[in-house]
């Protein structure tokens, strides 16, 4: 008998393009996860309207001018209201609260643009770049407290070419976020199951 699909609740902040990513690839008929909902500390973040073509109900409420421990606690509520298993960051710009992510563990998975350990934060592919590497790339990792710190589950490389500038890095870097993002947490729900 088949388990049914993990149910994912994805966190965005802007343009949703990894979020798409993973939300078509949970529509193939053996996908082993499903997207149950959108959240965003963005109210007007453009991923929320590509969620509701698809037919995912969304969230959005902005954080500014609130604890992070009860923006969080908001979050955790509106994810457990609708059952979801698993969460997926996708251009999540905010920290988590170590409660929230205590509250999650091990089913917290986020994409990173570098090839963790490497250049935790922000301004990967410049300092990629800065540093001479031969490759860049992207990491899944799960969530911990610390910031791109967790185990990390998948990674996809690219070569940094003569002449690459951050957007042109960025750019095929973003190519290997979006199905990279999809085949790792598809495992990862499987592990689950």
């Amino acid at each position: 008998m088949k388990a049914d699909p993990v149910r994912v609740g994805i966190l965005i902040s802007g343009r949703g393009s990894n979020m798409a990513s993973l939300v078509k690839a949970s529509e193939a008929p053996d996908s082993p996860y499903r997207v149950v909902r959108v959240l965003s500390n963005v109210e007007d973040a453009g991923g929320l309207a590509i969620a509701a073509v698809a037919g995912i109900p969304t969230w959005a409420k902005s954080h500014k001018g609130m604890p992070r421990a009860e923006f969080d606690a908001l979050l955790d509520a509106e994810l457990r209201a609708a059952d979801v298993e698993l969460i997926a960051l996708a251009g999540y710009m905010r920290l988590l609260s170590p409660e929230f992510i205590a509250g999650w563990q091990g089913r917290i998975l986020n994409i990173h643009p570098s090839l963790l350990p490497l250049y935790k934060g922000l301004d990967t592919h410049a300092r990629a770049i800065a540093a001479g590497d031969a490759e860049a790339g992207c990491s899944v990792h799960v969530v911990t407290p610390e910031l791109d710190d967790g185990p990390v589950v998948a990674q996809a490389r690219v070569p940094v070419l003569p002449g690459d500038t951050p957007d042109t890095l960025a750019e095929r870097v973003l190519g290997q976020e979006h199905a990279l993002y999809a085949r790792a947490l598809a495992d990862y729900a499987r592990s689950l199951r």
